[in-house]
């Protein structure tokens, strides 16, 4: 394995591919992904999951495919991906981006980036049984025969940053609000000192910043109970 930070090492295997974007934090910083700690707080956490809950009618949510060179037709695929999309209130979208904007230069610090496009946000739900196997943001896997990865080929170029707000928190938290049990952010090619796999346990409030591309491809275990909801989006951005 590969030391990318103080206390973070990467699979030697993903660490050794050619890839159309290579963006990475400071290898001296202690994680190689940027922990925003109360981007919200727990009330406003609060009132947006009551609001996708209870208002908000989903859709489900699609997987990323190309078909002809820079195309990509999304389309729904529940081996892949079992999850809903809601649609957020108007008030709820303004206070995002509002302090978006107040987080985005230590984003940019971190990552040595200048961002510039960002996707429409998105609210993602997951409930009992849902999930999102191992994938990168920006790219496609490429497995030979015995469904062993091989390499990965960039879909999506103008996602080079990941964000990912917690408006729910994992029960380990012991949360009296809305919570949840499994459905933890796994980064699969991403480990400690002790060889374990990377895997979060998020509190409402708390953002995860991650470049987008396949070293950390990432995955949602299966939700084994509660309300799991997420604002993500995915940030173009000219890289130092």
């Amino acid at each position: 394995m590969q030391q990318i930070s103080n206390y973070v090492f990467c699979d030697d295997f993903v660490a050794s591919l050619k890839l159309e974007t290579r963006l990475m934090s400071n290898q001296y910083y202690d994680y190689p992904y940027l922990i925003i700690k109360d981007f919200f707080s727990k009330s406003t956490c609060y009132d947006i999951a009551e609001y996708a809950y209870n208002t908000s009618e989903g859709e489900k949510a699609k997987v990323k495919t190309r078909l002809l060179g820079s195309i990509v037709d999304p389309s729904v695929n529940e081996s892949i991906r079992k999850t809903v999309i809601h649609k957020l209130s108007d008030l709820h979208v303004k206070m995002y981006e509002e302090n978006f904007k107040t987080f985005q230069p230590e984003i940019e610090r971190f990552f040595s980036v200048a961002l510039t496009t960002s996707t429409t946000l998105q609210a993602l739900e997951y409930t009992k049984g849902s999930f999102y196997i191992k994938h990168a943001d920006d790219s496609n896997e490429l497995v030979d025969a015995d469904g062993k990865t091989v390499g990965f080929i960039q879909v999506a170029p103008l996602r080079k940053l990941t964000t990912v707000l917690f408006t729910t928190s994992h029960e380990i938290h012991n949360s009296k609000d809305y919570s949840f049990g499994g459905g933890e952010l796994v980064f699969n090619y991403l480990f400690d000192a002790d060889g374990k796999q990377i895997k979060l346990y998020p509190q409402a409030g708390e953002m995860v910043v991650f470049p987008s591309n396949p070293i950390y491809s990432h995955e949602v275990l299966h939700v084994e109970n509660g309300y799991r909801l997420t604002l993500v989006q995915w940030h173009n951005a000219i890289i130092a």
